[in-house]
């Protein structure tokens, strides 16, 4: 078979089978007369075991050593082709993400191009002080994806750095909340924290929302990163989590003012004065959490508190009983 009806059988171009002959690669078992290539079965079948290696990734120089060398075993050129075409992917998963990422921002032109990408390097750099002057040119005319944010937002460790992305993903809006959702159930703890302090600094109303379903978040610090959040906010979902973080001992002191800030609204303020002072009756025992308990009221009026303080002057606990003593005396009151 003469090499054009080979090329047209096989869909190996002349210009590639004259190639491997080039390369000792596939030599034509023959030639006519007239000096052409002459194809036999055997040719036939080595082109097609050629080009089914090289469709899974080998060279030519690797097809020559797997179809020649007896002592050739694939199995250590597989793995090594399995590696290759994992790094290919993962490179070209890169390249897409980046490039959805600059689309998503709209460039108006190259330059804007050239920013974004310049950007979205500091960002990716190792250097905190890159990442962190990458995160605060993000207000600028052209801003980082906000998709790019919350990635690096969740994954930064350094404090400054997570400070500045945190900034800027607040300023951006709300379009990065749906991926800081996922943030809060990643199965990293790290994650979920680095997510609930960023919503917690997205001031609108579906941030708050999702303070809300982190209430009941099944990690703790998720739960009293959004009672505090939310708190500040003055939403009084978060009273019963900010009297238990008092009770039990953990950023009671935060936990406490958020209290004391959100009984500013006479509305909250005898079911904060309950709240705290049921978990003096009913609560645990413990005289160091009966007086955190106590100091909590100092700074809820209302009579609920004062009655409450009043008998916790005569407590059999001294400790308690002086510190409800202290807290009415700064509250001008007597017990």
């Amino acid at each position: 078979m003469l090499i054009g009806d080979v090329a047209r059988r096989s869909g190996v171009s002349a210009r590639m089978l004259r190639h491997y002959d080039s390369l000792g690669l596939l030599r034509p078992t023959g030639r006519t007369e007239a000096g052409y290539r002459e194809y036999s079965g055997e040719d036939i079948r080595r082109i097609f075991h050629i080009e089914s290696l090289r469709s899974l990734g080998l060279s030519l120089r690797e097809v020559g050593r797997a179809l020649d060398d007896p002592g050739f075993t694939p199995s250590e050129l597989v793995d090594d082709l399995v590696r290759r075409t994992r790094e290919r992917i993962a490179g070209e998963t890169e390249l897409l993400t980046r490039l959805l990422r600059i689309g998503a921002a709209e460039p108006a032109g190259w330059e804007d191009v050239l920013q974004i990408v310049a950007l979205l390097q500091g960002l990716g750099s190792e250097s905190a002080g890159k990442r962190q002057r990458a995160a605060l040119s993000s207000a600028e005319e052209v801003p980082v994806p906000v998709e790019a944010l919350v990635e690096a937002v969740l994954s930064e460790t350094d404090p400054n750095v997570a400070g500045a992305l945190r900034w800027a993903l607040a300023r951006s809006g709300e379009g990065g909340l749906a991926l800081l959702a996922e943030g809060l159930g990643s199965p990293a703890a790290d994650v979920r924290q680095r997510a609930v302090q960023s919503i917690a600094e997205i001031p609108d109303g579906e941030a708050t929302a999702l303070l809300r379903g982190a209430l009941t978040n099944p990690d703790i610090v998720v739960r009293r990163g959004a009672a505090l959040a939310l708190g500040a906010r003055g939403v009084p979902d978060a009273i019963p989590a900010l009297i238990d973080m008092i009770v039990e001992g953990s950023n009671d002191v935060d936990a406490a003012d958020t209290l004391s800030a959100l009984a500013s609204d006479p509305a909250l303020e005898d079911q904060i004065a309950t709240g705290l002072v049921d978990r003096l009756t009913h609560g645990p025992t413990e005289s160091s959490t009966r007086r955190r308990l106590a100091q909590a009221l100092a700074d809820i009026p209302g009579s609920t508190t004062s009655r409450a303080l009043t008998a916790l002057s005569h407590d059999e606990d001294r400790a308690v009983a002086l510190t409800a003593t202290y807290v009415l005396g700064l509250r001008g009151e007597h017990p």
